[in-house]
């Protein structure tokens, strides 16, 4: 054989080996997430919170516990995480919301929220109000001309 596809070969047997790895190393990382998931539904308790202020701020300046940064893994400390200032009866806390949840938190308004320790992981409104998210989702280039042409052409643009 000739030297150039010995050395393709083995750079092949390498990224196979690194790929399966790679799903080894993701499958057990999906089953400490599920497990962590099934603890925080257990633990989960109702509460009426009235959020001052949201931001995605990294974990040191989140003004979070001592305990709780320092108990964060090395990979994770760098991250910025969605932080929710929260009044709950009349304690202010600072607490980390789920990124499904966060958009639909509103300030200064009052909502009904599962959390689970220091983690809010789901929110409803109070008394019937719809929540809706601060980010609406942008339109594409392609959707906005799409939809200048059916106003043009008298048709009512698609949501």
């Amino acid at each position: 054989m000739k030297t150039g596809t010995i050395i393709l070969l083995v750079i092949l047997a390498v990224l196979v080996g690194i790929l399966v790895a790679l799903y080894f190393f993701g499958r057990r990382m999906q089953e400490k997430q599920e497990q962590q998931n099934a603890q925080l539904q257990a633990s989960k308790q109702p509460f009426v919170i009235m959020a001052v202020d949201k931001k995605r701020l990294k974990l040191k300046e989140s003004g979070l516990p001592d305990e709780v940064i320092n108990n964060t893994p090395w990979y994770a400390k760098r991250a910025k995480v969605p932080v929710v200032k929260a009044k709950i009866g009349n304690r202010f806390m600072n607490l980390i919301a789920d990124e499904n949840v966060f958009d639909y938190i509103p300030i200064n308004k009052q909502v009904k929220a599962m959390i689970s320790g220091i983690y809010i992981v789901e929110v409803k409104g109070m008394r019937g109000q719809k929540l809706v998210s601060d980010n609406p989702v942008k339109k594409s280039w392609w959707r906005r001309q799409m939809d200048k042409l059916r106003e043009k052409a008298g048709a009512k643009p698609v949501k």
